[in-house]
């Protein structure tokens, strides 16, 4: 077993999810990312983690499906010994007006947003509550606190994240397991890449869309620093919402 902390990104082989996972490394934390890529396309990120100096792991497999989290989980436990740190991130977006979005758009979000937070947590919890030590930061949005039309099935699963968060800080507070969220407002990604950035920062304080690095910073704060935080949800969004 290392002597490093050792953390799980789901969705971190891109975007905010790498990001996320290259801060953490940054800090010294061994890495294991998940994505449902396979290894030959997920090995680029494994590379630019383990330039850091720590060791880089991948493990494929749907976030979604409870059984292959429980099989990939004992095989991360089994290989490496332990998870101190969990980042839920895995998400997608399916976005439509309401009262023509299909069943299928609705519950695809709801499952890789939602239910993989649930699902998860649940198996990596277990053995944070045997070491009696854990930090989960997850990735929530501000359209979850906010709402935003034509993303009904996203807020929603992010909505539920937060929710989830709350009650999960308040379950396992006394086994010293954290559980945070982060919300980003617009952050330059490829979900983003069609919007109008320059419309759209005229709403923001700062002016500009925010970086992977905002949001990852955020993140390992959570993760890694605030060991008197849990609950919370921060909102990363450079004054959109205020």
């Amino acid at each position: 077993m290392t002597d490093r902390k050792i953390a799980l990104v789901t969705g971190g082989s891109r975007g905010i999810g790498l990001c996320c996972a290259k801060e953490l490394a940054a800090a010294g934390c061994d890495i294991i990312i998940n994505d449902i890529c396979a290894q030959e396309q997920a090995q680029p990120a494994l590379d630019e983690i383990k330039a850091l100096g720590v060791n880089a792991y991948f493990y494929s497999f749907d976030v979604s499906n409870f059984e292959a989290v429980g099989e990939n989980v004992s095989k991360m436990i089994e290989n490496h010994g332990k998870i101190d740190v969990l980042i839920n991130n895995a998400g997608i977006t399916k976005d439509g007006l309401f009262v023509r979005m299909l069943p299928e758009q609705w519950e695809k979000v709801i499952n890789i947003n939602l239910n993989s937070v649930y699902c998860v947590s649940h198996h990596v919890i277990k053995h944070m509550m045997k070491a009696r030590q854990g930090s989960i930061v997850n990735m929530a949005s501000i359209v979850g606190v906010y709402g935003n039309p034509g993303q009904a099935n996203y807020s929603a699963s992010k909505a539920g994240i937060i929710g989830l968060t709350k009650t999960l800080s308040k379950e396992f507070g006394s086994r010293n397991i954290r559980v945070n969220a982060v919300a980003p407002g617009f952050i330059k990604t490829p979900m983003t890449e069609g919007l109008d950035a320059e419309k759209i920062a005229q709403y923001i304080s700062l002016r500009r869309l925010g970086e992977t690095e905002d949001v990852a910073k955020t993140v390992k704060f959570l993760a890694l620093d605030a060991d008197y935080v849990t609950g919370q949800v921060i909102e990363v969004d450079g004054g959109l919402t205020i």
